[in-house]
């Protein structure tokens, strides 16, 4: 299995708690291989064509890798790969994972292979604003007090069979209407700046903790929209789309009004997932 890189070792240790405690009848046994592989994303409308020349013998289509797609691939000639369909910026996407060995000469075939698409090497920081846009939750919305539902994923809770807090997933408070769940956030004068960990309060309202609505969790300038676009947890906020509320900022001082939005700010069709 592969997850999410930055919470690998909880995801681990989270298993192995489940194993322990409530199924000990299980004959199985984990071992960490995240170490012995190297991993990196190609993103962008070239990125399919980019990975096409170095990819052995596998014509690569919307058919044979779908969106979702894992495969276990060579490269170069041999070399043992996964493939993975996914993607974290918005973009059409793929993962490819390699030995560790052969991950600084992959990804420089990759880079030879791009170069007359333009390709460039993208940072944390560009990431981070992608998928801000696209309103792809984050460790600033996964903070340990949301669920599934809260995050806009309440369609992966099967009501047919098991998974792991199901029955808590049911509880009347986590069900509450009133709970704070991830929205985005606009400022009305296109031109003001919002930030990170600034409070929700209803336009009216004066700043208190009776009258928190909730706060922002993630805050980007967009290139695209041209603005500064946020994410954010507010209580029943998926129902209060075209709010305007206050964003206050006690710690800076500054106050302005935002929009309560759809957490995707940007190509809610999802044309560039599938380019």
């Amino acid at each position: 299995m592969t997850t999410t890189t930055a919470n690998a070792a909880k995801v681990m240790a989270q298993m192995e708690f489940a194993h322990q405690a409530l199924w000990p009848d299980l004959d199985v046994t984990y071992v960490s291989v995240t170490e012995q592989w190297a991993q990196m994303a190609v993103a962008g409308p070239k990125s399919r064509a980019t990975l096409q020349k170095i990819v052995d013998g596998l014509g690569m289509t919307d058919e044979t890798v779908p969106y979702m797609a894992a495969k276990e691939i060579t490269v170069l000639g041999g070399i043992p790969a996964r493939l993975f369909r996914i993607s974290f910026s918005g973009e059409h996407a793929y993962e490819l994972a390699v030995p560790a060995d052969y991950g600084n000469m992959v990804a420089r075939a990759l880079m030879q292979a791009g170069a007359e698409f333009g390709i460039t090497p993208y940072g944390v920081e560009a990431l981070s604003i992608m998928r801000v846009e696209k309103g792809h939750v984050a460790g600033g919305e996964l903070n340990g007090t949301t669920t599934a539902g809260d995050l806009g994923l309440g369609k992966m809770m099967s009501t047919k069979k098991d998974y792991i807090g199901r029955m808590m997933a049911q509880r009347e408070g986590l069900l509450d209407p009133a709970r704070q769940c991830v929205v985005g956030i606009r400022p009305v004068e296109k031109a003001d700046r919002i930030r990170a960990g600034s409070h929700v309060l209803k336009r009216e309202d004066r700043p208190s903790m009776t009258n928190d609505q909730g706060y922002l969790t993630s805050v980007a300038w967009s290139p695209m929209l041209d603005m500064w676009i946020a994410l954010a947890l507010v209580s029943n906020g998926r129902a209060r789309h075209g709010e305007i509320v206050r964003i206050w900022d006690g710690l800076r001082g500054t106050e302005t009004l935002g929009e309560i939005c759809d957490p995707m700010h940007y190509d809610r069709e999802n044309k560039r997932l599938h380019a």
